[in-house]
């Protein structure tokens, strides 16, 4: 059970991080030292922690995506987006945007232009 979500761990940080070669490395190393330390849980704690490996693999092969400069003036990023990458409708953005307008949030992502018109926070 383990070593299946192990593998599928490892092909999804290859996958996310395979161009950065310092992320790449030092995630596979922690990935390694996170499943070495659980070598002795009991059976209930570890089916806790090998979901939340397979968790984790999920999210980095749909939902992370690496950015690198093309110019020399860092202004401009090509996106590698694979064929495992998740990608919304704009539909969906687009009614969440509606239903807060509904609610009478304004300003931005999560209510951000009204923080930011009352001033900083402390």
């Amino acid at each position: 059970m383990a070593l299946p979500a192990y593998r599928h761990l490892l092909r999804s940080i290859t996958l996310a991080f395979r161009d950065d070669t310092r992320l790449l490395t030092s995630a596979l190393s922690s990935a390694r030292s996170n499943f070495e330390s659980c070598r002795s849980l009991p059976p209930g704690d570890a089916a806790t922690k090998v979901a939340h490996a397979e968790e984790v693999a999920e999210v980095l092969r749909r939902n992370v995506v690496q950015g690198m400069s093309e110019a020399k003036e860092g202004e401009k990023f090509q996106l590698r987006i694979h064929e495992h990458t998740e990608r919304g409708s704009n539909e969906t953005v687009k009614s969440t945007g509606q239903a807060l307008m509904g609610a009478g949030v304004s300003g931005g992502c999560c209510g951000g232009g009204a923080a930011a018109a009352s001033g900083p926070a402390a």
